[in-house]
């Protein structure tokens, strides 16, 4: 879905977003990858397609309801078209999926001698094992509700799966009973991995033994003949939160903990069900759970394949990617400690090649070190076991001033922030909530030390999120500096996070909401008026989502005026390229690797004096007006040749860049090439390996 203004296009981004996920699906085709990297693929394509319905979805259904039928806006088309458009898509996709996972991943598992074995292909010795199981384990998880009598099926509760049950009497004209059962996935492990017999893996899912076992629960009715089929619904995960000023730092986590409780009850999406579950058992249940406007996804036999994501670790080890081996830092190993390294120089640290234990390292220092004040960090989200909150609360214990900005609304990870942000509070440490209606997007953390007589503020500001586990699937860059051009404004930053004093304006960073969108508008206006006078121009920029309608505009008056620009953009890209006298100048590539590319980077040609920027904002509208954000300049020229031969790499990726267009968002943009070759990610790992 394209729509033209002003002799420009812009590309839906929910349809865009549906093609980026295509991009994960092909990487689950590939045979070129591990065999359980692939499975992995699938797991994060379901994950994906979950959240895009209870987050995306559930957003056009709510503007449906105000009025179907008219533009969302002069560059969306209305509601009813959207979805059906979304409908159309996901049922290809699912197709796809279902295609990919039964006649190329378990055809290959097979080979390997590892079988995901059905209730009916279980043998006598392994029926006793799973039937012991079932009794020490399962049977009193499970709580059937019968629904032929209900009015309506009690809740279902968003991103778990049931069995949706038929039971028959043998020869009987009795009508036959229904029932759900919740699969609680939650609580018992979904796989369960038989002992190993003749040199084969039998691995049997958990609805599976739970239908293995059906005589057993439903033994109160004497019925012998069962059949089964799951169901699962994704409900609008959207809550709403007073953004009363005065009360919002006192009451902000009693409100958030409140609203959560909304999100379990959210408005249905979508409804995912086995395709081969007959017609009258499908409206007999689609009736009693009242689904109306919901979007009736037909799939397979198993659902939630999210859960894939912890598929048992079976196989060959050459049936998974090679663990990675952390590079290590030189510069920062030569130094007794790490404010000695950034005294030297700025260093620039790409996650996951190089550890981001670093950090970790420079907060343990702080912790202990006398000469250290006060330590100031925003949080955005945290690991489950977080290493970042545990040095912060070790610098509580020895005296420091600690004061954090825990983004109490970072979608999904509510629980988990609230969680850490009453053990900071215990421990005694500041914590701040941020602004009403504004998500603290930005990461930064400035450590105070006093030397001789004078407080210097060290910094340490990233693409991504301090999270000691994404930053080993995540690539990330991050800057460890004591640079005053930026600590000086870093420091202003932290007052208006903290203290909420303003500035008026930054003359090295580029701030959200207040500066950065504007500031952004102005680089590529110069970039277009050097060209205009024959100067060198162009503009490279990497990103997750480019969308800003604005931002796009002015991309395309650029390419106009005859400036070379090349985006790498992961997910969403609603800029359309190579389109003549609109984007002719434009090519957008899309790379989908092992590695999550997270990373956002800025670079403009500036008469040949280029300017670096590293940032935490995409190009989106939410990024750019509605959140603090914020992008820091690279002025080391050291630094700034890693993240130019780093965009390159990426740039000529030979076997996972596919190119954006018009017509398709998921060409390879080579179709083939030798095994031999290596991916921008893995010459990216040789790079540092040979330059660090």
């Amino acid at each position: 879905m394209i729509k033209e203004r002003k002799g420009h296009l812009y590309k839906d981004r929910e349809i865009s977003w549906l093609n980026f996920n295509g991009r994960v699906l092909q990487e689950a085709e590939n045979p070129n990858n591990p065999l359980m990297e692939r499975i992995k693929f699938l797991a994060i394509f379901s994950s994906n397609l979950d959240e895009f319905f209870r987050v995306r979805v559930a957003q056009i259904r709510r503007l449906q309801k105000v009025n179907g039928k008219k533009a969302i806006s002069e560059f969306q088309s209305s509601p009813d078209e959207i979805l059906s458009e979304i409908q159309r898509t996901v049922l290809i996709l699912q197709d796809k999926f279902t295609e990919i996972y039964e006649n190329k991943v378990l055809p290959q598992l097979n080979k390997e001698n590892i079988f995901l074995i059905e209730e009916n292909q279980v043998s006598e010795s392994e029926a006793e094992l799973v039937q012991q199981y079932f009794k020490t384990n399962i049977i009193n998880q499970l709580f059937p509700v019968i629904i032929d009598d209900l009015r309506h099926i009690p809740h279902l509760r968003d991103r778990s799966i049931y069995l949706a049950v038929r039971m028959k009497k043998s020869l009987s004209f009795q009508e036959p009973k229904h029932a759900i059962i919740e699969i609680p996935t939650g609580i018992i492990n979904r796989f369960y991995t038989l002992p190993a017999s003749n040199q084969s893996t039998h691995i049997i899912l958990l609805e599976n033994i739970i239908r293995l076992n059906f005589k057993r629960i439903f033994s109160i009715f004497d019925y012998q003949e069962f059949e089964s089929y799951i169901i699962k619904i994704t409900r609008d995960a959207e809550y709403e939160i007073s953004k009363d000023e005065n009360d919002y730092q006192v009451n902000f986590l009693d409100k958030i903990q409140k609203s959560l409780k909304q999100r379990s009850k959210g408005i249905p999406t979508r409804f995912v069900y086995d395709e081969t579950m007959p017609k009258d058992m499908l409206s007999l249940i689609t009736q009693k759970l009242e689904l109306k406007n919901v979007n009736l996804i037909p799939g397979g036999r198993y659902h939630n394949f999210k859960d894939f994501m912890d598929f048992p670790k079976v196989g060959k080890p050459e049936n998974y990617f090679k663990p990675l081996v952390q590079l290590p830092v030189g510069h920062f190993d030569n130094y007794q400690t790490m404010f000695e390294a950034i005294s030297n120089r700025d260093v620039l640290l790409h996650q996951p090649y190089q550890s981001f234990d670093y950090l970790i390292r420079l907060l343990r220092e702080a912790a202990i070190d006398p000469k250290v004040s006060t330590i100031k960090i925003t949080l955005y989200r945290v690991a489950k076991h977080s290493n970042v909150v545990n040095a912060l609360i070790n610098a509580v214990k020895n005296g420091k001033k600690v004061i954090v900005l825990m983004e109490l609304q970072a979608r999904f990870d509510e629980e988990s922030n609230i969680y850490w942000t009453n053990q900071l509070q215990e421990a005694g440490a500041q914590v701040h909530f941020g602004k009403p209606g504004q998500k603290v997007h930005a990461k930064m953390c400035l450590i105070y030390r006093k030397e001789d007589k004078e407080l210097v503020k060290y910094a340490h500001v990233s693409t991504g999120n301090y999270n000691g586990v994404t930053a080993k699937i995540y690539s990330d860059f991050s800057l460890f500096t004591k640079d005053t051009r930026l600590t000086g404004e870093l420091d202003a930053l932290s007052d208006l996070l903290f203290v909420n004093l303003k500035r008026s304006g930054y003359k090295h960073l580029l701030v959200a909401p207040d500066f950065m969108k504007k500031q952004l508008l102005q680089l590529i206006d110069q970039e277009a008026r050097n060209a205009r006078e024959g100067k060198p121009a162009y503009i490279k920029a990497k990103m997750n989502s480019l969308v800003d309608t604005d931002i796009i505009q002015k991309l395309y008056e650029a390419s106009n005026a005859g400036v070379n620009i090349q985006l790498i953009v992961r997910g969403i890209c609603c800029l359309v390229p190579n389109v003549p006298r609109s984007s002719e100048n434009i090519e957008v590539k899309s790379i989908i690797d092992r590695f999550l590319e997270h990373a956002r980077l800025f670079i403009f040609c500036n008469d040949s004096n280029e300017k670096y920027y590293l940032s935490s904002a995409d190009w989106m509208t939410r990024n750019l007006v509605n959140r603090i954000e914020c992008a820091f300049p690279i002025y080391d020229i050291y630094n700034q040749k890693i993240i130019s031969d780093i965009f390159n790499l990426q740039w000529n990726d030979p076997k996972k860049a596919r190119k954006i267009d018009g017509l398709s968002d998921s060409n390879y943009c080579h179709v083939s090439f030798e095994n031999d070759t290596l991916s921008a990610q893995e010459g990216t790992f040789n790079y540092l390996k040979n330059n660090f």
